[in-house]
């Protein structure tokens, strides 16, 4: 594939072609909100590094997945509500159309159903979904920031409900090209003439630091906190990108079941780079020393093998291999098991 380079006074970046292709119309968004144009080069050119075939040589082949597939007969409009994420249909060729997706493994969100060809995901990402549901505001007409959104399962979801613009950003690359799979597919075959107002960035919270967009009704983050050495600066760097005046932070993090913060030496269930578990009111102090208001559990879930574990589509060490095989509510460690909270909160704008 051809480059796609541009340069400005102040930045220099190329884009692969395909990459570019995919991207037009986040920019166009970006452009539409009113992003001045140095803060839209500052954007792209953050992404092109972050996809410079230099960094990750897996790129070449993750760009051709789309190009592999065999073709597809739709057999029905895409769903995004409850009870499944799917597009009815098709393959012409379902060996080759699953062992080309399998390129891409390994698939943790999901599940995804792409005509006969069923993605059995590692997490059952619908489940989480259906627990957060009932406490989100109505999301008919919001823009929603997903951070941390691996493939952009969860932007996906706030589609089908209503939401009238949703941004997924994961710095991991593989995700980013499942994302833009499913979304080729999605827009190839659907019956607008536009495609979905669904985007994601191969980037990180920080990587926006210095280029807030502050355009978002509805800001996830789920999954992250605990990885951050910083939760207080992760959580106001969320709120660089809430609309002016303010929204919902949906927050699902990893909390410990004891009175005090669980700051784990080495490994927690087998993950490098867990720094605190917070208790639940250690967490809800933390919100509010961020200038957060009425934050409030929500949820509070005990992961289980059921929720997360290994399928063809994720063979790699699960939630089974993190956890005491003698004591399910241990990890592997001797820490409590996965307890993960979802707490709601309101940030009231910016002054």
């Amino acid at each position: 594939m051809t480059e796609y380079t541009q340069s400005t006074s102040d930045e220099s970046f190329s884009f692969n072609t395909y990459d570019a292709q995919g991207f037009e119309g986040l920019w166009q968004v970006l452009s539409d909100l009113n992003v001045t144009s140095k803060q839209l080069m500052r954007i792209k050119a953050k992404t092109a590094a972050a996809l410079d075939i230099k960094v990750d040589s897996r790129l070449k082949d993750w760009r051709q997945v789309t190009n592999d597939l065999p073709s597809f007969v739709t057999e029905g409009p895409l769903s995004l509500i409850e009870p499944e994420f799917a597009l009815p249909g098709r393959w012409s060729n379902l060996e080759l159309a699953t062992n080309t997706l399998q390129r891409l493994h390994p698939w943790r969100k999901g599940p995804i159903r792409l005509g006969d060809v069923y993605i059995d995901t590692e997490w059952r990402s619908d489940w989480k979904w259906s627990r957060a549901l009932p406490h989100l505001p109505s999301l008919q007409g919001l823009r929603v920031l997903d951070i941390g959104c691996g493939n952009g399962y969860h932007c996906w979801r706030a589609l089908g409900e209503g939401a009238r613009l949703a941004l997924g950003v994961d710095p991991t690359r593989l995700f980013h090209y499942q994302h833009r799979v499913f979304a080729d597919l999605f827009n190839q075959y659907s019956n607008q003439e536009f495609s979905y107002p669904v985007h994601h960035l191969p980037l990180t919270l920080e990587d926006l630091d210095d280029t807030p967009l502050p355009y978002f009704d509805l800001v996830f983050s789920m999954g992250v906190l605990y990885h951050r050495r910083a939760p207080h600066e992760h959580l106001r760097s969320l709120q660089k990108h809430f609309a002016l005046q303010g929204g919902t932070l949906l927050l699902e993090t990893l909390i410990t079941p004891n009175d005090e913060p669980l700051y784990p030496k080495g490994r927690y269930a087998q993950m490098r780079n867990v720094w605190c578990l917070p208790d639940i009111t250690t967490l809800l102090e933390w919100l509010a020393e961020a200038g957060y208001q009425n934050a409030r559990l929500v949820d509070l879930n005990q992961t289980t093998l059921t929720e997360q574990r290994q399928t063809p589509w994720m063979r790699f060490h699960s939630l089974t291999q993190a956890l005491n095989p003698d004591d399910l509510n241990q990890t592997i460690e001797g820490h409590p098991a996965p307890l993960r909270a979802m707490v709601l909160a309101q940030f009231k704008g910016h002054t």
